[in-house]
């Protein structure tokens, strides 16, 4: 009976070894198909983060493109936008001169006349006279200033400031005559010439209206000569010394554009 007992237990045994070791190859070929089912989901899940990327770049460099092209726009309304308040300040400019003159009896000429018949209807200004030899201070200025903004003609207007600023170096125009003909030799690119007008509004007439737009005119000049850093300079002070001015916002966008 206990013999019995014995083989049995030993069949037992070796049914349950044999069992073990029948299913130990299925085991294996099992997990050899999970991995390659894993490493197939891996391919699948890079391939579609690649791909993913490359429209993703795609899509980044069809926005670079589109900033690219509203800079440019940018860029070109803003320069509009300078030329617009550039007249601007030139009529304001010579608005406030031709108060300042009524107030100061700068056109004392027409009422001391006044009893000499015909000799009322004489101008004060012909415009198209350069040599200004003959005329005075304020004749001299509005000669200068009438050849740009009524007969246009800028090649003339050039050594009409130059004379005023010759006979009338200390005028009440002058920080205004410097910035004239800065600007004119600013429109020729005659960069070195312009900037010595700039500079003498700069330094010399530090009260002037005109100084914040010479900074300005000098930075400018100094990013079309490719200075940058000193072109930087410039527009960095016009902010700091003049924030509130439309100086001030044309340098900011100068700064924003390099």
């Amino acid at each position: 009976m206990r013999k019995r007992t014995q083989v049995a237990a030993a069949v037992a045994t070796l049914v349950v070894s044999a069992g073990v070791l029948a299913q130990a190859p299925v085991y294996d070929v099992n997990g050899s198909s999970n991995l390659e089912q894993r490493v197939e989901v891996l391919e699948r899940m890079v391939k579609s983060r690649t791909e993913m990327q490359h429209r993703l770049q795609e899509q980044l460099d069809t926005l670079q493109m589109e900033i690219d092209q509203l800079r440019g726009a940018v860029e070109v309304n803003t320069n509009e936008l300078e030329k617009v308040l550039e007249r601007q300040r030139e009529l304001y400019l010579e608005i406030d001169k031709r108060v300042e003159a009524l107030k100061q009896g700068g056109f004392t000429q027409s009422t001391s006349s006044s009893g000499s018949g015909n000799s009322v209807s004489q101008p004060a200004n012909t415009g198209n006279t350069s040599s200004g030899s003959n005329l005075d201070e304020g004749e001299a200025y509005d000669n200068a200033v009438n050849l740009i903004l009524k007969s246009r003609e800028y090649d003339k207007a050039i050594p009409a400031f130059q004379s005023f600023l010759d006979r009338f170096p200390d005028s009440e125009y002058a920080p205004n005559a410097h910035y004239w003909l800065g600007q004119l030799l600013f429109n020729k690119q005659q960069w070195q010439e312009a900037k010595a007008q700039f500079n003498v509004v700069v330094a010399r007439f530090t009260d002037s209206s005109k100084r914040p737009d010479a900074l300005l005119k000098l930075g400018v000049i100094e990013a079309r000569q490719g200075n940058s850093a000193a072109a930087r300079s410039q527009f960095q002070k016009v902010i700091s010394e003049y924030p509130d001015s439309s100086a001030s916002r044309l340098a900011e966008s100068k700064l924003n554009g390099q």
